[in-house]
């Protein structure tokens, strides 16, 4: 008879380890999961269209996706008088699509900037050699729509941003645009839609908006590698044919093919049929639901952050980004730096402010059992950093949030 007495208890944390080499690292058991804003998770079944046999853009079945798809951009937005098009490319080469297409050499253009992406689109319209101006706000804080109209009264062409990823800010673009129009009723608005599309309301047809600029890689929930843009039939009658600013990102060309079904160059057509499964999903409910609920998403996290210790950034937060002030004495990198460790793929901010804050997200492939286990995911990142709090105020807190 062995003698059971005289073994050693098996501890949990080291069985199946080596002689003293301390405890067991569970993390490559853990899921790996993107919580970044972008690229985010996609569905298992809109990345099986990616495994198909390599179809051909002009054969009937592509054209007849392509044509599919563009009505599922614009259905998204309940916006039948806009016209979509589908741009091999990130978001930010539809954005540039979008300007050197609708605005004349010399015009002047008026950036609203309040973060990393909006000075991004002033930017690129300074280095087009724009007559550009800027209307600014600190980080965080919310653009002034009497401050916007005022800036842009004599200017062709508004640049805006709905969602601000880097501060996770949820500008008011009904009331800027309706200021600014009012102001000046030829002005030509171009929004960056790019975390807000799919995901915050957004009524571009009520709202006056000429121009819708995303990403396949945000609220899409679709890989990285097109750049998508809604034009209203006034933006549609300002396109500059041949521009010479440009000629694969020619907006006019670009759009009169696709009206008839077809592209000028080459398109990523495989990402085309993922992006049309995955608009799918977002179809099967209205808009309104849709909305509400990842504004619950993320209304769980930042109750969760909240919790234990941390705080929203801004005062308007989009429902496409958490952007959370870490507790007192944690630094923004050290927590995407932890997280990381866990195998979980968040961000720091953006600098200047990449220690202020850290940037979480549910945008994607994702429903509210995932903000739950994101709200325990911070629980474990935050106490391993030495935020004090009691165990289980992040899930707590999430839960109620999503009632």
């Amino acid at each position: 008879m062995t003698d059971t007495a005289s073994r050693p208890a098996v501890d949990p944390e080291t069985a199946g380890a080596p002689e003293n080499s301390g405890p067991v690292d569970y993390t490559p058991l853990n899921r790996r999961r993107l919580i970044a804003p972008g690229p985010v998770e996609v569905e298992p079944r809109v990345l099986a269209q990616l495994a198909q046999p390599q179809m051909h853009h002009r054969a009937p079945e592509g054209v007849a996706k392509l044509t599919q798809t563009r009505a599922q951009l614009t259905e998204l937005l309940g916006a039948p008088g806009y016209e979509s098009v589908i741009v091999t490319g990130s978001g930010t080469a539809a954005f540039e699509g979008a300007l050197v297409s609708l605005v004349p050499g010399g015009a002047k253009v008026v950036s609203a900037q309040a973060g990393k992406f909006s000075e991004r689109w002033g930017e690129m319209a300074g280095r087009f050699g724009y007559d550009t101006r800027t209307v600014s706000r600190p980080w965080g804080e919310l653009l002034d729509p009497a401050e916007v109209a005022h800036a842009a009264r004599d200017a062709h062409t508004l640049l805006v941003t709905h969602s601000e990823t880097s501060t996770g800010a949820l500008h008011d673009l009904q009331a800027i645009v309706a200021a600014a129009k009012a102001d000046n009723p030829d002005l030509l608005v171009i929004a960056d839609c790019i975390t807000s599309y799919g995901v915050a309301e957004l009524r571009p047809e009520e709202w006056g908006v000429d121009v819708i600029v995303s990403g396949s890689q945000k609220g899409t929930a679709t890989p990285p590698g097109l750049g998508l843009l809604l034009f209203s039939p006034q933006a549609r009658e300002r396109l500059i044919p041949d521009t010479t600013r440009g000629f694969y990102l020619d907006m006019q060309r670009e759009l009169k093919g696709q009206m008839a079904g077809s592209t000028p160059q080459t398109p990523a057509i495989n990402l085309i049929y993922a992006l049309s499964a995955s608009l799918e999903r977002l179809l099967s409910v209205p808009r309104e639901v849709l909305w509400a609920e990842k504004k619950r998403q993320n209304d769980a996290l930042i109750a969760a952050g909240v919790a234990m210790g941390a705080r929203s950034w801004a005062s308007r937060t989009s429902p496409a980004v958490t952007v959370l002030c870490p507790p007192e004495g944690i630094g923004g990198k050290a927590v995407a730096a932890q997280l990381a460790g866990m195998g979980q793929r968040a961000l720091p901010g953006q600098a200047p402010h990449e220690d202020t804050v850290f940037r979480v997200s549910n945008m994607g492939y994702a429903d509210r059992y995932d903000a739950l286990s994101i709200a325990g995911i911070l629980e474990d990142a935050l106490g391993a950093l030495g935020a004090k709090f009691e165990r289980g105020a992040g899930v707590a807190a999430a839960w109620n949030a999503l009632k």
